[in-house]
């Protein structure tokens, strides 16, 4: 995320500290909501497993993943902590952990939609943060302010929520889809989702290497289509 900003900091050191706070504020909102609500949900449902570890809390450091935190900072892809789920404890199984599942990423749709209302109403303008605009973060009046810090939140959000939908282990679209895998096909599919992590290390490594832009090119359109739909931008 901060690559493109680097030359900020020769430039101007006190607006590339500036984002960053920013950034890292967003980042760790946006990972504190996510993980709770799979551990709300899974409680709700009777997995008290994420409860009696302390995941159903509000505190971000029982949520942060030290290696998911500084990919998302550095290359804007990135995870939390996962919450343990026993689908023993689920009563309907499979469809359950597709519930738990679900909860994270729609979370930080929701949280996103419900904090774009400002600027959906009017009552606020949001602000570009391009590059040449980055150095201007949070030094224009209150209103400015407000909305350099929500337009970052709001991204974040929707970027957490859109790429944790992707299918791909261990991300949490992968556990959606196996809540509509038949039973005689989760065996297989289980075996498909564990070359998952090393294929989504490998994509973002290259994205990050190479600047090929692979993952931004899939959800890219759908995190901007969201925006415009949460504030009318």
């Amino acid at each position: 995320m901060l690559l493109g900003s680097y030359d900020l900091l020769a430039d101007d050191p006190s607006g590339f500290f500036r984002l960053t706070v920013l950034i890292v504020f967003a980042l760790v909102t946006a990972v504190t909501i996510h993980e709770f609500s799979h551990a709300l949900v899974a409680n709700s449902l009777g997995d008290k497993t994420a409860r009696r570890l302390g995941r159903l809390s509000l505190n971000p450091m029982r949520h942060l993943d030290l290696g998911g935190a500084l990919m998302m900072f550095i290359a804007g892809f990135g995870w939390g902590k996962p919450v343990p789920v026993d689908p023993s404890q689920l009563s309907r199984g499979h469809t359950d952990t597709a519930l738990v599942a679900a909860a994270g990423p729609l979370s930080n749709l929701m949280f996103a939609f419900i904090l774009a209302i400002p600027f959906k109403t009017g009552a606020l303008v949001p602000v570009s943060l391009s590059l040449d605009r980055v150095a201007h973060v949070m030094t224009g009046g209150l209103s400015d302010g407000i909305a350099d810090i929500l337009v970052l939140v709001i991204f974040f959000n929707l970027l957490l929520g859109v790429f944790n939908l992707l299918p791909l282990a261990p991300l949490d679209g992968s556990r959606v889809l196996a809540g509509f895998v038949p039973r005689e096909h989760t065996v297989a599919y289980a075996k498909l989702q564990r070359s998952g992590p090393g294929l989504l290390v490998a994509i973002i490594m290259i994205d990050f290497a190479l600047g090929f832009g692979v993952l931004w090119g899939i959800i890219g359109p759908v995190v901007r289509t969201l925006t415009t739909a949460a504030t009318g931008y």
